[in-house]
This record gives structure tokens, C-alpha cells and sequence, in this order.
């Protein structure tokens, strides 16, 4: 990469009308994550100074997500949707100060690969624009070159036929130099039928100046946008078919690919084994030797080495495995840290609890972890044995090596090596069910 600083500006204002929808259209989740966010992620590579992300229909909502996303970004306002140049205006006075390469991205391109970024950060051309070869050029802007580089952007509408045949097309992401753009935007016109300023003016007006000017070219399929539910859809299919076949490049098991969905930050270490029909939500870890056994729903949880989660389990935000647990069916875990070689069967939810390692927790155990007003931990040591049907009351602690009764509601801590009992006493009727039954009958008339 270059030792030429980075900045990034992802124009991310428009409506998207065709999405119809009223949510802004870069916030329509692709591998589980905003729309935005695979820019902002791809953006990382050339590792910017800063970074600035222009918002407008739905300003809030977009700064709110990008706030999750990428807390050091910072947002630019563009009020009136007056075209790409206008947008890229906004954005230049939250990068005062910035000396070197600006690259322009597309809030709604989410496939531009990192290698080509530092291709366009790397470049030495005072402006650099990404072309690509399209299989059907359409009604895109066509890039004219010649032995000095780009010479022109022309537009479908204004090409000749000869114009027309050209493949090399202009897919909106630009690199220039900053204090150029401060220089050129100004001169941006908007004297076309939609009244707009267009960034794709600073290459002709680069050239005036005798700026050189140049194209880096890229694959079609890193610059497709997204602007209807149909075109999103197909990129969840190409984007999930990528993840597949890299997790198995890398290593990772997957019994049925097809059958896998996995968010964009996934992480899956070498020889693990992934079982059909299980799905990943974002922040998700899972390392090397563990398995994920079919149907089950994980997001932002770490599972270590040698654990086994599933099948129909669900790790939910704050799950932490260690080494060799085990989770079984119909297990929902969140905001817990089980130790090394902690068992959890079947039919349980542990959520705001740390249990220690090697215990072994029950079916049907509930942590009652919330009042209606706030969350409380329940603390279980090393080696406890928890019965079947145990309540635990937060806050609550089990200690090391205790056990609790099956059916049992604990509402005070238990000591170490203690077992607590904390239910009803049983009461036998000889003879009453029949008793009972009968006259149920004959009420009923039966």
C-alpha cells in the first residue's frame, strides 16, 4: 500500500424509491449487516485516515447504524439530493485538513473488493476513476481512453453509436487527490436535465487543468448496486455462495453448504463442522474443533475449541463457550460466560449467568434473570450439579461443587458443596384421582 494518506468519503443520501420501502436503502441488511457497512468494511483495507459517510433520506437512522458499524466515521449531511458532486461537497468540510487520496464510495456497491481499493489508493494518477468491462453496457456512462489515460466520461444519452460500442464503462467510485477536489468541485456544473452536479465532471475538468487522469479497472460483479428487492436478493444469493466457498477453502466443514447463511464478519476457524440449516448473525466466532450441529441460530457469541453446540440451539448476543461445553437441543444462551467443559443439555435458558467450569446444568433450568424493570446475574461455581426444572431467582449465587433439587425455585445463594432443596413437600390421597374423576364424570353427564 502507499504511504500516501487515505480518506474515504461513502455517499449513502438517497432514498432508493425503487426498494419501496421506507427505510433509507442503505440500511436493507445484506449477510446480515446494513448495506453501508460492506463499504465501510471493504473501505478498511486502505486503512483511512478518516472517514466520512454523507447521509440524507433518513439522516437519523443512517447515523445511528453507522454509529454501530464504525463509531469514528463521521456523517455529512446532504439536505437536497442534488447529485454525486453535491453530495461529495458536503463531505469536504469534515476533511479539513487532510492532505492525500480521497476515494468516493457507494453506500449501496457492497461488493468492491479490497484488492482493487489499494489499487486506487496506490495509484499515482492525479485522478483515478474504476471502470469495468460490462457484458451488456446498457444505458451505463462510457470511459473514452487513449494514450494519456481517461479522456473523457460519456454519457449514454449524449454517445455516438461508435461512442456506444465501447465496453469500458464508468462505475461511480473515483480517487483523486484532495486538494484537487477542493480545487474542482467548485466548477461543477449543473446545467443537464436533472440540474444536478456530477462527480463524473472532475475527470474532464482534471484534464483541462492537464491533471492526469487515469482508469483502474475491476471485475463487473464488485460493482453491482443495489436498487430493488429482486437485485438485493441476488446479492444475498452471491454473497452467501462467496462465504461458502471461502470457509471451505479455509478449512471449515459444511456438511450442506447450500443450507449455511452466514453474516459478514463471520469467523469459522480450520476443522470445524458446520451441520445444515444453521445460520450465523453477525459477530460470530466460532474456533477450530468445534461443531455446530444442524438448525441452530448464532449471533454475536464466541464458541471455543472442541465445544459442540445443537442441534435447534440458539446463542444469542454475549454467549461465551469455553473449551469442550456442550449445548444441547432447544438450549437458548445470552449475555453468558459457561466455562471450560460446562454441559447443558436440552431445554434451558441461562441468560446473564457465569457458570463455572465442568457443571452440569439440567433440562428445563431457567435463569429468571429479569424483574420487568432490570437484569440480575445468577453465578454458578465450578463442578455444581443443577437438577432438572431448577428456577434460579436473580441474583442468585451457586457455589462450587453444590447442587440444587430437580423442580426446585432458588431464591437465596447457596454455599459451596451445600445441595438446596426450595419446593413443596410432596402430599399423597390414596384413592382420590378415581374419586375425583367420578364426579367430574357425572357432573359432565357422562
Amino acid at each position: 500500500m502507499s504511504d500516501n494518506p487515505v480518506a474515504l468519503i461513502v455517499l449513502a443520501a438517497g432514498q432508493g424509491s425503487r426498494m419501496q420501502s421506507d427505510l433509507p436503502k442503505v440500511l436493507h441488511r445484506l449477510g446480515g449487516v446494513p448495506l453501508v457497512g460492506h463499504a465501510l468494511a471493504a473501505g478498511r483495507a486502505v486503512e483511512p485516515e478518516r472517514i466520512v459517510v454523507v447521509a440524507g433520506h433518513g439522516a437519523d437512522a443512517v447515523k445511528k447504524a453507522v454509529g454501530k458499524l464504525d463509531p469514528e466515521a463521521a456523517i455529512a449531511l446532504q439536505e437536497e439530493q442534488l447529485g454525486t458532486g453535491h453530495a461529495v461537497q458536503q463531505a469536504l468540510p469534515l476533511l479539513d485538513g487532510f492532505e492525500g487520496r480521497v476515494i468516493v464510495l457507494y453506500g449501496d456497491t457492497p461488493f468492491i473488493g479490497e484488492d482493487t481499493l489499494l489499487e486506487l489508493a496506490a495509484h499515482s494518477a492525479d485522478v483515478v476513476v474504476l471502470g469495468f468491462e460490462a457484458a451488456d453496457p446498457g444505458r451505463y456512462g462510457r470511459l473514452v481512453t487513449g494514450p494519456e489515460g481517461l479522456e473523457r466520461i460519456v454519457e449514454f444519452k449524449d454517445a455516438d453509436e461508435a461512442t456506444r460500442a465501447i465496453r469500458l464503462v464508468n462505475s461511480g467510485v473515483l480517487a483523486a487527490d484532495a486538494a484537487l477536489l477542493r480545487a474542482l468541485l467548485p466548477k461543477v456544473g449543473n446545467a443537464n436535465a436533472a440540474g444536478e452536479y456530477y462527480l463524473t465532471d472532475i475527470p474532464a475538468l482534471a484534464r483541462a487543468e492537464g491533471r492526469s487522469v487515469q482508469v483502474v479497472t475491476c471485475h463487473e460483479a464488485e460493482t453491482l448496486g443495489i436498487n430493488t428487492r429482486e437485485e438485493l436478493a441476488a446479492a444475498e444469493a452471491a454473497f452467501q455462495s462467496r462465504a461458502r466457498a471461502r470457509a471451505l477453502e479455509d478449512g471449515v466443514t459444511l456438511t450442506d453448504p447450500s443450507t449455511v447463511w452466514f453474516a459478514l464478519d463471520t469467523y469459522i476457524g480450520r476443522d470445524a463442522i458446520i451441520g445444515q440449516n444453521v445460520v450465523f448473525g453477525p459477530d460470530v466466532t466460532v474456533e477450530s474443533g468445534a461443531e455446530i450441529l444442524p438448525f441452530c441460530h448464532l449471533e454475536g457469541c464466541h464458541v471455543s475449541s472442541g465445544a459442540t453446540v445443537g442441534p435447534f440451539a440458539r446463542l444469542r448476543p454475549g454467549a461465551e463457550l469455553g473449551g469442550d461445553v456442550h449445548v444441547g437441543n432447544f438450549v437458548e444462551i445470552k449475555n453468558s460466560v459457561l466455562d471450560e467443559g460446562v454441559k447443558v443439555g436440552h431445554l434451558t435458558y441461562l441468560g446473564d449467568a457465569h457458570i463455572g467450569e465442568a457443571t452440569n446444568i439440567g433440562a428445563g433450568t431457567v435463569t429468571c434473570n429479569y424483574d420487568g424493570v432490570g437484569k440480575h446475574r445468577t453465578e454458578i461455581g465450578a463442578n455444581a450439579f443443577i437438577g432438572s426444572d431448577t428456577m434460579l431467582v436473580a441474583p442468585v449465587r451457586v457455589g462450587a461443587r453444590a447442587m440444587t433439587g430437580s423442580g426446585s425455585v432458588i431464591t437465596e445463594d447457596v454455599p459451596d458443596d451445600a445441595l438446596a432443596i426450595g419446593r413443596a413437600r410432596q402430599v399423597t390421597k390414596p384413592g382420590l384421582a378415581t374419586r375425583l374423576m367420578q364426579a367430574l364424570r357425572q357432573k359432565k353427564g357422562q
